[in-house]
């Protein structure tokens, strides 16, 4: 159990600006990680191994990407009990993001609303700091590690392949799984990777840069890509059709809405950009369900979208998520959520 109860951490960071409590945030772990400091959140991770994609996952609850970008604090964030840690979204070369401000919180709803656009150091800096992580090499704690690519804002999308693949050349060596991330709401025009020709396009490339890799370094890397939750079921069906087709490995559904339904009237609910936490859960629930239909009981599924508690993420599992990830849960709910959840899981076998 951790040494600082998140209840008591939370109200300062709820006083400051979102992306300024994000960034002490994520620079006291940097700081902290592997030392004693490191105490103030440690917990022991819960022991609930399952298979999936040719890969043992620690237990079932994992972070998604987008709450450490650079790869910074893999060491910290596994000492939370996560049995698997996303980073990312990484683009080939850095880029600022989109203007400040650009995240915003709405409290009454249990969401986030952000429009961050990628905002990273680059892939160069970003393996340099997968390459510092010293946790994996652990055997007294596994983690499994993805990394999740993108395409850079000023890349024309009529070549965002190659980006991609400068993506995947760089991780792959590193990676214990690769997301390919055609679903943020906040670079111009990336969700149009999600249409028919486009994703089978882009996935045909991947899947044979794929297979050059893995000849060249004996070791075949599964691949996710994450989805969106504003598709309709037709969409979904064409995705699936498509994922299965060039022989990807799981999908990761979903990232954030574009949707405001569930927010109307609350303060900061106009803003541009994804809404994430618990308005999303439902979408990304129905999303799921869409997906294990078409895609049969063998496909892997990892279902993120508003798990702020333990039910949320039993509720995951049964709409047919194998493993779940949360981001917006663990800046309402604390350290504590990932055990909870990672429990309640284990309960269910």
């Amino acid at each position: 159990m951790s040494l600082l109860p998140y209840a008591l951490a939370r109200p300062f960071l709820f006083g400051l600006d979102p992306e300024a409590a994000h960034d002490l945030t994520l620079g006291m772990l940097a700081r902290g990680q592997g030392t004693l400091a490191q105490a103030a959140w440690s917990q022991e991770a819960v022991a609930d191994p399952v298979q999936l994609a040719g890969l043992t996952f620690p237990n079932r609850v994992g972070l998604a990407a987008g709450l450490d970008k650079n790869a910074r604090c893999i060491d910290a964030l596994a000492a939370m009990g996560f049995g698997f840690v996303e980073v990312g979204t990484v683009t080939p070369r850095p880029q600022p993001g989109n203007p400040k401000p650009r995240m915003f919180r709405l409290p009454e709803a249990r969401a986030l609303i952000n429009r961050l656009g990628f905002n990273n150091d680059g892939l160069e800096a970003f393996i340099a700091n997968v390459q510092r992580s010293r946790v994996r090499a652990q055997k007294s704690q596994p983690l499994l590690l993805g990394l999740n690519i993108g395409k850079n804002a000023s890349t024309p999308i009529e070549q965002a392949t190659s980006d991609y693949l400068i993506g995947l050349n760089g991780v792959y060596p590193y990676a214990d799984y690769v997301t390919v991330n055609i679903s943020s709401p906040n670079t111009q025009n990336l969700r149009a990777l999600q249409s028919d020709e486009a994703l089978d396009a882009l996935l045909s490339a991947i899947a044979a840069e794929r297979e050059r890799l893995a000849t060249a370094q004996g070791r075949r890397v599964p691949i996710f890509v994450k989805i969106a939750p504003d598709l309709q079921p037709e969409q979904v069906e064409v995705i699936a059709a498509t994922l299965t087709r060039h022989g990807m490995d799981g999908v990761i559904a979903t990232n954030t809405t574009v949707a405001r339904d569930a927010v109307q009237g609350l303060r900061h609910a106009g803003e541009t950009g994804g809404l994430s936490g618990a308005p999303v859960r439902e979408a990304s629930n129905s999303v799921i369900r869409q997906l294990r239909a078409a895609l049969g009981p063998a496909f892997p599924i990892i279902g993120v979208g508003g798990v702020l508690s333990a039910q949320d993420a039993v509720d995951k599992i049964r709409a047919g998520a194998d493993v779940v990830q949360i981001y917006t849960g663990l800046i309402y709910e604390g350290p504590a959520l990932v055990v909870q959840a990672a429990r309640a899981l284990k309960a269910l076998r």
